[in-house]
């Protein structure tokens, strides 16, 4: 099984338009900096398939029938943008799989095109695609949002995104069984007060003490996080890593 992380942004993106921190004008420099909108490519087996949808050239990177469908984590504009033009496709049906939210995103409900937003998933219902196994997981988010567990060919990966915490269930879960990785939102820097919700680093860490992963992946990153972990270098524990686009776990 094979994790790609196709974008690691917040709403923002990596550079922030407008700003000069040393992250900001990092990015200008250095591709490899930038950050987009946050999604995944999860393979396992004969199956592919998108987590989120945000990144607004879809059409371009994935040819039609290159991939099966779309976990969908819910949909703010920066996770489903992507699905505004998809959806005016032809000659084939892409299965977006995502939590019950009767908004949805402007009017792709109304108008889908070839997506299909018929099963949506239900808080812990787990369905197998092939030799992948997907589980939904309540997250605690402004609207209703999924993580996902995702499990073949001997891994167990959680895809958790965006939550501020985790909810109790959510952990009891994901406790049942060690997890081989865990990609977490960790929107910001240590704050303090509580933060709403994203994840800042305290909470992030606190949730990876929880769930005990053997690689924590930390995504959904702004750019102050980006300029505090600039200034911090070495504050992360070992088993504690900050996703970049495109980089597999």
């Amino acid at each position: 099984m094979r994790l790609t992380l196709l974008g690691t942004a917040d709403a923002r993106q990596v550079p922030v338009y407008g700003c000069d921190c040393a992250a900001c004008n990092l990015a200008r420099k250095d591709e490899r900096r930038r950050r987009r909108p946050c999604s995944a490519l999860i393979e396992c087996g004969d199956q592919r398939w998108l987590i989120d949808s945000g990144l607004p050239d879809l059409t371009e990177r994935f040819p039609p029938r290159s991939f099966n469908g779309i976990f969908q984590t819910h949909y703010h504009a920066d996770h489903a943008q992507g699905l505004l033009h998809l959806r005016w496709g032809q000659g084939l049906v892409i299965p977006v799989h995502g939590p019950v939210d009767p908004e949805g995103l402007a009017d792709l409900y109304k108008h889908p095109g070839i997506l299909d937003f018929s099963q949506p998933f239900e808080a812990f219902d787990t369905r197998r695609f092939g030799t992948l196994s997907v589980t939904a997981l309540p997250l605690q988010h402004s609207r209703p949002t999924l993580g996902y567990l995702l499990e073949g060919e001997g891994r167990r990966i959680a895809y958790l995104t965006d939550t501020v915490g985790l909810p109790p269930a959510t952990t009891t879960w994901l406790q049942q069984a060690p997890l081989d990785v865990l990609v977490l939102d960790c929107s910001i820097p240590p704050q303090p007060q509580a933060p709403r919700n994203h994840n800042d680093l305290n909470l992030a860490l606190r949730c990876i003490e929880d769930l005990q992963p053997e690689l924590a992946v930390l995504t959904h990153v702004g750019h102050a996080l980006d300029a505090w972990l600039l200034e911090h270098r070495g504050k992360l524990p070992g088993n504690v890593t900050v996703g970049f686009d495109g980089c597999v776990v």
